[in-house]
């Protein structure tokens, strides 16, 4: 199985993913950290938090798998939304919420 085959399926069996530096709990760096943080300001219970940080092949192929050069990367049902600038911008601008909302992953109004 290819380094794609296991991120393609990471992406299509869990409805949030998100490919960062650390973990959730220990975020290796700010913008790892800021997107976790709008991820639970959006009430998103359930996430796949891939530590790039361990696995070196994780980390180039999912810059090739998505064709975005930068970590974190977040993934909902399946689609790559982008980076934690993308997020900040789509949160504060109602859209993440309303995207979580409409696939049934987002808790937070």
């Amino acid at each position: 199985m290819s380094i794609h085959d296991v991120i393609r399926d990471q992406v299509t069996s869990n409805d949030v993913v998100l490919y960062m530096k650390g973990s959730p709990q220990f975020p290796q760096c700010g913008f790892s950290s800021a997107a976790v943080q709008i991820l639970k300001a959006c009430g998103v219970k359930e996430v796949l938090a891939v530590n790039v940080l361990a696995d070196d092949e994780i980390r180039q192929g999912i810059k090739e798998f998505s064709n975005w050069p930068t970590i974190p990367q977040l993934y909902i049902k399946g689609e790559f939304i982008g980076g934690s600038d993308i997020m900040r911008e789509m949160y504060q601008n109602g859209e993440l919420q309303q995207m979580l909302k409409d696939t049934g992953v987002g808790g937070a109004d």
